[in-house]
């Protein structure tokens, strides 16, 4: 295991930060033992403070003697394990381990924890290799933006400290040209994978997000998030606004509606279009709508629907809201889906690998939800998706689909839509809002110390 040196790491009363040197700068900080009922709040410091600090820790905190240097040893809890069994796994004494937990104690239930909670700790070893090890410190977030830390002061007394992070909400604006794809290029520039699947969706009903998008097409994506001041987000919002080739969508929720949708700029809905592809990523068209020579039988016959090559597991959603009629096996379709969407139209889809969860007949899904995977089940030559397309009963060619595409807002919907469409308007023109963010709530075990 590598030596922890604090030397090496920036300082910053933030979760990046090494648990060792937080728990001696913090030691150093207070002054004064510990009191067991009390857990103290960290003022802000400036970052010559923090480099003062850091500077006094590391040149009066040597290892205890006979002891290595801290090493940084993370830990994670197992099932069925306690906080006090965890902390042993570090190979302190169990006494130890017992005190450690009654520390924290005194600011978090820990029969609240659950198995796969992660906290860091500061260990040195005995030089020799015999005996049990010494925790010089340990780190442990109760939520989004609070820690509580653990660490030993040069009398052998345990300190415990809340430390919490300032929080920002802003609202981002981005700005980018497609490169690898559009998903790649949205990543890279700070989309989350949560935003960048929404605004696939989205694109999906007016594009073949595959044939339809080039490299340097132009997209601007807005959303909401909030960020510590170390620059990690602790939560992100909706998408609020994705523009892409021209076509724009704003987030907006009419009276009366369950949940918000997407609006043109003209207040038109774009909630009810069908999505061009069930599929958000594919490698090829395989085969089109037509007559052709089918790959098992060599026959010359009319092949119904379209194929999308893709890998074994690719998710398939739904093109529109509706309601699924089958999901079963039938025949040379493998495992097959069919739902029914409004219009008179149904959707199809074979092969599949596996449903998704919860998708039997009867269940209403919503556009973009997974519904299925792709597999290569039943007459298949390999993994893909065959999607059908049923207008009042007949088979029709998929890429021809037309759907009107929702009404428009009126009244005081549309008076709403459009201040609300202002307002995004002007965080774009200004390239994005930052704001302070109320102070997340933190993790269910944590409570105020008694005095």
């Amino acid at each position: 295991m590598a030596q922890f040196d604090p030397r090496r790491q920036p300082m910053r009363i933030a979760p990046h930060m090494l648990t060792a040197v937080a728990a001696i700068s913090v030691a150093l900080f207070a002054g004064r033992a510990y009191q067991p009922a009390q857990a103290e709040e960290v003022p802000a410091l400036s970052a010559a403070q923090i480099a003062a600090l850091e500077a006094q820790a590391f040149a009066s905190a040597g290892a205890p003697a006979g002891l290595t240097a801290p090493e940084a040893v993370p830990v994670q809890i197992r099932r069925g394990e306690t906080f006090e069994q965890a902390v042993r796994r570090t190979g302190v004494a169990a006494e130890e381990a017992s005190a450690v937990a009654a520390t924290i104690a005194n600011a978090f239930d820990l029969t609240e924890l659950r198995a796969g909670l992660r906290f860091e700790t500061a260990i040195a070893k005995p030089r020799d290799g015999r005996g049990d090890a010494r925790l010089i410190g340990l780190t442990m977030r109760t939520g989004p933006a609070s820690q509580l830390t653990v660490s030993r002061s040069f009398d052998g007394a345990l300190r415990l400290r809340s430390l919490e992070e300032k929080v920002t909400h802003e609202t981002v604006v981005l700005k980018g040209d497609v490169e690898r794809s559009l998903s790649a290029s949205a990543r890279e520039l700070g989309a989350t994978a949560s935003i960048v699947r929404a605004a696939s969706r989205l694109f999906a009903t007016k594009f073949d997000l595959q044939r339809d998008i080039r490299a340097s097409d132009e997209f601007t994506l807005v959303f909401d998030r909030d960020v510590t001041e170390a620059g990690r987000t602790v939560d992100v919002g909706a998408l609020l606004y994705a523009e892409l080739k021209g076509k724009t969508f704003y987030r907006f929720q009419p009276a009366g509606a369950k949940e918000p949708q997407f609006f043109d700029e003209n207040g038109k809905n774009l909630r009810s279009a069908m999505m061009r592809t069930p599929l958000q990523s594919f490698r090829r068209v395989s085969s089109n709508f037509g007559v052709r020579t089918h790959p098992i039988s060599g026959y010359r016959k009319m092949h119904q629907g379209i194929d999308f090559a893709a890998g074994s597991g690719t998710p398939v959603v739904a093109p529109a809201d509706g309601v699924v009629v089958e999901a079963r096996r039938w025949g040379g379709y493998g495992n097959w889906l069919r739902i029914r969407h409004a219009n008179g139209l149904e959707s199809g889809y074979g092969h599949l690998s596996r449903y998704a969860s919860g998708v039997r007949a009867g269940q209403r899904v919503s556009q973009g939800q997974v519904v299925a995977y792709v597999g290569s089940t039943g007459a298949s030559t390999g993994p893909h998706l065959h999607y059908e397309i049923w207008r009042r009963g007949q088979r029709i060619n998929p890429a021809g689909i037309r759907t009107q595409e929702g009404t428009e807002l009126a009244g005081a919907d549309l008076v709403a839509f459009r201040a609300e469409k202002a307002r995004i308007d002007r965080i774009i023109a200004s390239g994005g809002q930052r704001r302070p963010a109320v102070q997340q709530a933190s993790a269910a075990g944590l409570r105020p110390a008694s005095a």
